[in-house]
């Protein structure tokens, strides 16, 4: 049998089915058992260590120096490893589930399995449970993506792992799979259901078999069951009302940690590093009791301790989970929620047990366990199973139910939304319903998939020029224009009928005197830029056709196929970081100058290159001085998305280096100067946060002058500013980069093409500071006609040349001079390279800047096709 037929039937049958469903459950189920266990013994083991290590060192160094430096190991592991297996876990599961672009394998898994393992081995009070959740999710993605799946089939795995983990974790597979439908999946398919029932009865049988006590509670020292009577309500309600107003404020606590932690400005090593540091202080200054967890959550829920023993339990507990949850350590909030439950729970039952001499307080610590677990995690459901799956009491069902419901809807009233999403959105993710529920097909539209770039034909291109189009060009069909605007469009069958219906009665030399517009299909199917993408393919469908021409009004500005659109929902599902899901977090200054603000507007001037910087600044500084503007010189540095701008730490002193340049500059004109450094995810965004912050009037960028990006005209980020920037864009492409600091000898002698457009007297204004940089410049303003027209009309430059003769008081040479050539762009780029000029100023229209005319992108053509330096003007956009 050939290898071929032999991999065919391999992929067939690992095809998606639910046999194969079925056995990878168990695998996942079996390994997050595994890892489960193995973060048990291994956190178990360092506990142990560190308390021992007290017998020989004295407690107040042992403690804090075991914290800071197993803090500083487990942070940096996670930093350089794997920066996704940061905090508990759940948030980065939940996102990816929601198909929000969040890397989650077997790497994520092992880095947060090792490094969970040492944070809450250093001390720090966090839990495994969350952890566990991330790495059998971890797990069970690696394992997709060995094994080809479909996208659903994957989620389906992922859930079922991290409900194995969890299971695993508590020893409670019921809790696992409702853990999953409640707050991960949200999702009641049989298929889904199968599988994490599998899985977390298999994660849950292994765990016990290899020793795993419930939460590591010795429930056995219970002497008697759980006790409940009538008159007991009120107490257990009030419980529950506490539980839910305390978790509230644990819920706010977290949040403002983690934003605290971030105004510090250290890295997440040194962050959790002194998060350990803090909780070995103070463990170490409480009694010995409180430095085995164990011991005292045993002691608290058989009622063995003294309630101001519970209550400083308590405290300890809240205001140490904050400090090590908020500094980013790999660790979970589950067990924490337990322990503050059992102590808030152990006071009022001790209270309930002083006024009315009945009712037991281990009762009410396991009640109050799972209210206070209902009120920070929102998964009141869940929380009654966990801890009746631990206790395995049914007397305990209705005092749990009451507390934990009565948590819940508190909590939810004082503090609404789940605090996984509101952890997700402090890293720029939100999930709404939407979000979970869409797919690309009703997200995504027209405009975000087609295809900027469209070859198109002229209507009055003749049938053998449009054969030899089609000869030369791989595409099928061509749009057909006339005067920039759609009038049909023609294919290759077209072309064919045509053929064959004339070929008995006209000669190859007669298509010549065909025009496409008589053989095209006229009015052609066309959809919107707003069109979804589920209407975009039932059009394609319901006529039978491959491609869509994309119009705004009569205007052409792009095209879309069925290949577009597959690969849109193939990056959609597989959750491809190109997808719109993530909003970038905002960038962050991390230096800054100001001087006094005098001037009448602001200027904007990003410089990047140090070779080109002095130049831009030279110009930048002409514009200002003539307008009296202020100048703001930013350098913008770029960081990995998996960084946040306000953490990551940078060098700055190559761009301080290049900022002082413009410091110089400016004292020499006496020019207010501000400067900054940025650092961002997106350098565009970085830009268009400045322009709004600062009211900027004028941006001035350089530019490479072409670009080989597809579906785009001058890059990405010009395109960007280009697009959303309300200021006046001058873009400047370089020339010949002189070797000495001073570029006068380059701008001499200035083209100025003329359109008649408002921007082409925008150039204008900007041309009598501009031109301050040459010697005695000498300037020719120009307007390219057609060979066939006999008298040019150059109205348009002569009433340029009487503002420039107005303002320019200088011995400058001003000309109007027409030029005949076929395109605009042909005869610009023959003229320089005639006559030698130095700088061509194209006052370009935002249509011209943005989309490509039929005679293609004319600013673009002109400053690939000469070596002189390019400005590129566009006026303001005002929005009404």
């Amino acid at each position: 049998m050939s290898l071929p037929v032999l991999n065919q039937r391999f992929r067939t049958w690992w095809q998606p089915r639910r046999g194969l469903a079925i056995a990878e459950a168990c695998v996942i189920g079996l390994v997050a058992a595994l890892s489960a266990v193995f973060l048990k013994v291994g956190s178990g083991w360092l506990g142990t260590w560190r308390v021992h290590s007290t017998h020989f060192v004295p407690t107040w160094l042992a403690l804090p120096a075991i914290g800071l430096i197993l803090g500083f190991v487990a942070g940096w592991l996670v930093d350089r490893l794997a920066p996704e297996a940061y905090g508990s876990g759940i948030p980065q599961v939940k996102a990816t589930l929601a198909n929000v672009p969040m890397t989650l394998s077997w790497r994520v898994a092992a880095v947060k399995l090792l490094s969970a393992m040492i944070a809450i081995g250093s001390g720090m009070t966090l839990g495994r449970q969350g952890p566990t959740v991330q790495v059998g999710a971890g797990l069970a993605a690696g394992l997709s993506r060995w094994v080809p799946t479909s996208p659903d089939h994957r989620r389906q795995m992922i859930a079922a792992g991290a409900g194995a983990g969890l299971a695993a974790a508590f020893n409670a597979p019921i809790a696992g799979v409702l853990f999953i439908v409640e707050e991960l999946l949200q999702d009641l398919s049989g298929l889904t259901l199968g599988t994490a029932i599998i899985a977390s009865f298999i994660g849950g049988v292994i765990s016990r078999l290899l020793g795993g006590g419930s939460l590591d509670l010795n429930l056995q020292l219970t002497e008697s069951s759980s006790q409940f009577s009538i008159p007991e309500i009120p107490f257990f309600v009030l419980l529950g009302i506490l539980a839910g107003l305390l978790g509230a404020l644990f819920n706010r606590g977290l949040i403002f940690s983690i934003k605290f932690y971030k105004r510090l400005h250290i890295s997440l090593p040194l962050r959790v590093a002194l998060a350990g540091f803090i909780s070995g202080v103070v463990v170490a200054m409480l009694p010995t009791s409180f430095r085995d967890n164990t011991g005292l959550r045993e002691s608290l829920i058989t009622g063995g301790a003294h309630p101001t023993v519970a209550a400083i339990a308590f405290a300890a507990q809240f205001i140490l989970t904050l400090i090590a949850f908020g500094s980013g350590a790999p660790g979970g909030l589950f067990a924490p929620s337990l322990i503050l439950g059992s102590c808030l729970g152990h006071i009022i039952g001790v209270c309930e047990l002083y006024i009315t001499g009945v009712g037991s307080p281990t009762t009410y610590a396991l009640a109050g366990m799972g209210g206070f677990f209902s009120a920070v995690s929102k998964v009141p459901i869940t929380a009654i199973v966990i801890v009746f799956e631990m206790t395995t009491d049914f007397n305990l069902v209705l005092p749990l139910m009451i507390v934990s419901v009565a948590a819940y809807l508190v909590a939810d009233k004082v503090v609404p939304g789940s605090l996984y999403e509101k952890l997700l959105e402090l890293k720029g993710i939100t999930l709404t319903k939407e979000v979970l529920m869409e797919g690309a097909l009703t997200k995504l539209t027209a405009k975000d998939v087609m295809q900027e770039r469209v070859e198109t034909l002229d209507a009055e291109m003749s049938l053998e020029e449009a054969m030899q189009s089609f000869a030369h060009s791989h595409h099928r069909g061509f749009p057909v224009v006339e005067d920039s605007k759609l009038v049909g469009i023609v294919t290759q069958s077209d072309l064919l009928k045509i053929r064959e219906s004339t070929k008995h009665t006209l000669h190859e030399r007669n298509l010549a005197d065909i025009f496409l517009k008589e053989i095209m299909t006229p009015v052609p199917m066309t959809v919107t830029p707003i069109h979804t993408l589920g209407n975009v393919l039932y059009l394609l469908d319901r006529y039978q056709i491959s491609r869509l021409p994309v119009v705004d009004g009569q205007k052409l500005i792009g095209i879309i196929t069925r290949a577009d659109i597959i690969r849109a929902e193939a990056d959609h599902l597989n959750c491809d970081n190109r997808t719109p899901k993530l909003r970038p977090e905002p960038s962050y200054v991390v230096y800054q100058t100001r001087s006094p603000s005098t001037g009448r507007g602001r200027l904007l001037v990003p410089v990047a290159n140090p070779e080109t910087a002095g130049i831009l600044l030279q110009m930048a500084a002409a514009i200002a001085r003539d307008r009296h503007y202020e100048i703001d010189c930013v350098q913008v540095m770029l960081i990995p998305r998996h960084s946040s701008p306000s953490e990551t730490q940078v060098r700055t002193a190559k761009s301080r280096r290049l900022l002082r340049q413009a410091e110089v500059l400016a004292k020499k004109w006496r020019i207010p100067l501000h400067t900054q450094i940025r650092v961002t995810h997106d350098v565009a965004q970085a830009i268009l946060e400045i322009i709004t912050e600062q009211h900027t009037d004028l941006i001035l960028m350089g530019w490479k002058g072409s670009t080989s990006t597809p579906g785009r005209i001058f890059g990405t980020v010009v395109d960007i500013v280009i697009r959303q920037a309300t200021c006046e864009v001058v873009l400047v492409k370089l020339g010949k980069i002189p070797q000495s600091p001073v570029p006068n000898p380059l701008f001499n002698r200035w083209l100025v093409p003329m359109a008649g457009g408002p921007n082409s007297r925008l150039a204008i204004k900007l041309l009598p500071a501009l031109v301050t940089l040459g010697n005695e410049p000498k300037i020719r303003l120009t307007q390219v006609f057609k060979p066939s027209e006999l008298k040019p009309d150059m109205s348009v430059s002569e009433q340029a040349i009487r503002h420039l003769m107005r303002r320019c008081k200088l011995s400058s040479t001003v000309v109007a001079l027409p030029v005949q050539a076929d395109s605009v762009a042909e005869g610009v780029i023959n003229l320089v390279k005639t006559e030698g000029y130095d700088v061509v100023v194209l006052g370009a229209s935002r249509e011209g800047l943005l989309q490509q005319a039929i005679q293609g992108n004319i600013p673009e053509a002109i400053a690939s096709g000469v070596e002189s330096t390019v400005i590129l003007v566009r006026g303001a956009i005002h929005n009404y």
